[in-house]
């Protein structure tokens, strides 16, 4: 048994009988390559805001969005996501090859079934290895992350794809303000692998805390299209297969939720908000990132910031984030990083991260 930084007690019963011979070293999950990729098509405010009769000013006010992405019609999330997996696993120095599972987030999955993931797999070329969605939303890239941290940990594999990828356009309704300006479509990604604890000051994932309350579903869902609320002419008509959301509350508790979030897992790790080289935040909407940096009493050249150029692109937008504060020199090695998120649900996550 082992206490992680934050507290939590973990195990794995075969270790434990070896260990009692053999020294075994205890295994510390490191992100070593990140990639992200957005589709060439670049949609403006005065684009999104003509329907609604919104001036592109009032619409970066509104947002702080001033473009977005979105995939062209041959697109799917899959060829988003491979372009990301590629990108993270060629700054990573590793081969396909050498990838043991695919964990893939989305709430915009090129079908119902089979998974996207599977989709990944196939066009990158690594049979036999497992690959899974998970559908948690916005939080989705953080629930992957925890899952593959538990696989590596665990033993059960030694380096994990995590990709989110989006085509959120698809499911947009033009006239509706509450949603058409702010979604975008993207992907990102970044390959976690296993390596041996060898002091204090360990390199990697340091805790990631994941949470949820369904009571609150009704603030952002696609209604129809499931097997409550099956696909008919009707909810066609109708509409109810496009994005909805309930702007004002779901702003407010987004507020609350996440400050809260990261609040108890920095405490639990014993870490002050001060030594947080980056904070790299669910891109949802820029009011939301300002007033969690004035809660918070951080810096804003402390919270990654993309969303002006790329807009919400729901799950992938942390890994979307965090990829371009690695590759524009803004996280160095041994910084503290802190991810986070908040989405459908609705359901919500923090990480932190030696880098």
């Amino acid at each position: 048994m082992r206490v992680d930084p934050c507290g939590t007690e973990t195990y794995n019963p075969a270790i434990l009988a070896v260990s009692r011979t053999v020294q075994i070293p205890m295994i510390r999950t490191r992100i070593i390559g990140t990639g992200s990729y957005l589709p060439e098509r670049v949609v403006t405010n005065r684009e999104v805001g003509a329907s609604l009769g919104i001036e592109p000013d009032a619409v970066f006010r509104l947002t702080g969005i001033q473009e977005r992405r979105w995939a062209a019609a041959s697109q799917a999330s899959s060829d988003l996501a491979v372009e990301a997996a590629r990108q993270a696993l060629e700054a990573a120095g590793l081969p396909v090859s050498d990838v043991g599972a695919i964990v893939l987030s989305t709430t915009s999955p090129d079908s119902v079934f089979p998974s996207t993931a599977c989709h990944v797999q196939r066009m990158l070329g690594c049979p036999a290895i497992p690959a899974f969605d998970v559908a948690a939303s916005c939080s989705g890239f953080l629930y992957g992350l925890s899952m593959a941290d538990a696989m590596i940990r665990s033993g059960q594999i030694k380096t994990c794809l995590v990709v989110a990828a989006e085509v959120k356009s698809r499911s947009l309704d033009p006239a509706d303000g509450d949603t058409v300006l702010l979604f975008g479509d993207g992907a990102g990604a970044v390959v976690l692998r296993g390596e041996p604890e060898t002091g204090h000051l360990n390199r990697g994932l340091m805790g990631l805390r994941l949470h949820a309350d369904g009571a609150q579903h009704g603030l952002i869902s696609i209604p129809a299209g499931g097997s409550r609320m099956p696909t008919t002419l009707e909810t066609v008509e109708a509409k109810q297969h496009t994005l909805r959301m309930q702007g004002a509350p779901l702003f407010r508790l987004a507020v609350k939720r996440l400050e809260q979030a990261i609040l108890e897992i920095v405490k639990e790790c014993g870490v002050d908000i001060h030594d947080l080289a980056q904070l790299v935040l669910h891109q949802a909407n820029g009011r939301i990132i300002s007033q969690l940096t004035k809660r918070l009493g951080v810096s804003p050249e402390r919270v990654c910031s993309v969303i002006g150029r790329y807009g919400n692109t729901s799950s992938a937008s942390v890994p979307i984030a965090l990829d371009y504060a690695v590759r524009s020199g803004k996280i160095a090695p041994h910084d503290l990083v802190l991810l986070g998120s908040f989405g459908g649900g609705v359901t919500w996550a923090a990480g932190l991260v030696r880098w």
